[in-house]
């Protein structure tokens, strides 16, 4: 754990809670664009198939589909009504109201560098679950238990914006659980060395602030959250620092016009090296089924989860059952980890394809 506790006000960073809240709106707005463009071709594309059945249709495939309707709206009735019954008579089925199958996760999307004046950052989504991290690099005395190593502290925040649960000036339950949780994985796994984040043994070395905000939270919001964390690491870079003429260290700002004059530290800007990434599926359990990535939905009506932490390599690295009636059996967990062995493929290829189409950029 970091010994150094992070300023309660964000003022002395470069980038301040305004100016993150503020890129929280515009990157939601951004994706609520990208999402109604895609609901609204979807629309012109039912519109245009049934104008094509409405030419081939006689009075009695209208009075059909007048039933069909209503049958819909009893549908939804029965599903605000009896939502536990109706959930269970889909998974008889092995497939989710949403039309996936049961070991299925929800579509996933990376965009690196969403904030500017952060050191690294990053926009994730899963499903309609969002998440922003922002990496932000200050300049800290080691402590002398560890005089070459620098620190990493972790906060996830959940504004009234990301659920209607959340009320305004009630901090949510959920957040200091997943704070805690991102900590002890981030550490637990190996995946940033902290001697990485040293400049001068004994004198000065970097401390890492984590922030993640919840834009939309629509269940597995630790998937999301830690995904977004190890994405903005990604993008991170350790900018150049100098030593002052009072002998301290201090970070360089843009690009610096005369480097003859400074006394740089470092000579040039690079990424921070991740080993052993960790990557995470929440798996819902509920009697005999397993069915991974549930909504807020799925996790407000069964309750039992299980979220499995592996690394690149495919080491454990965490499992955490949040209480719930369901008893996890080894045979259950067994699925739980090999379910989550094939996420970690598919996480591992779309935060590869998201680096590559930065560099390109």
């Amino acid at each position: 754990m970091c010994p150094y506790k992070r300023p309660k006000l964000c003022s002395e960073r470069n980038y301040s809670i305004n100016n993150i809240y503020t890129t929280l709106l515009f990157s939601s707005l951004l994706f609520s664009i990208e999402v109604v463009n895609s609901l609204l071709l979807r629309r012109k594309r039912r519109r245009m198939a049934s104008a094509a059945a409405e030419a081939t249709t006689t009075i009695h495939s209208s009075k059909a589909s007048s039933m069909g309707l209503a049958g819909e709206m009893e549908v939804e009735a029965y599903r605000r009504l009896f939502p536990l019954p109706f959930y269970e008579r889909h998974l008889q089925e092995s497939v989710r109201p949403d039309a996936r199958p049961l070991s299925r996760s929800r579509e996933t999307s990376v965009a690196l560098g969403p904030v500017a004046t952060a050191d690294g950052s990053a926009l994730v989504k899963i499903g309609e679950t969002t998440m922003l991290a922002a990496v932000k690099l200050e300049v800290m005395m080691p402590s002398s238990d560890s005089p070459d190593q620098g620190c990493v502290g972790v906060e996830f925040h959940m504004p009234p914006i990301c659920s209607p649960t959340v009320r305004p000036g009630r901090p949510a339950e959920a957040a200091p659980v997943i704070s805690k949780q991102l900590s002890d994985v981030i550490m637990s796994s190996g995946m940033i060395d902290s001697k990485e984040l040293s400049l001068i043994s004994g004198k000065a070395a970097w401390m890492a602030y984590l922030d993640i905000y919840c834009l939309n939270a629509d269940g597995s919001l630790f998937d999301a959250a830690l995904l977004s964390a190890i994405a903005a690491f990604s993008h991170l870079q350790i900018p150049l620092v100098s030593v002052n003429d009072d002998g301290r260290v201090i970070a360089v700002s843009g690009e610096p016009k005369d480097e003859s004059k400074l006394k740089l530290v470092n000579k040039e800007k690079r990424k921070l090296s991740l080993r052993s990434i960790p990557f995470s599926l929440t798996c819902m359990l509920h009697k005999k089924y397993i069915f991974v990535d549930p909504t807020a939905e799925e996790e407000s009506i069964m309750e039992t989860t299980v979220t499995v932490v592996l690394d690149s390599l495919g080491r454990l690295v965490s499992v955490h059952k949040a209480g719930g009636s369901v008893l996890a059996y080894n045979s259950t967990l067994q699925e739980c980890i090999a379910l989550t062995k094939r996420r970690v493929e598919e996480l591992r290829k779309i935060l590869e394809e998201s680096l590559l189409a930065m560099e390109v950029d």
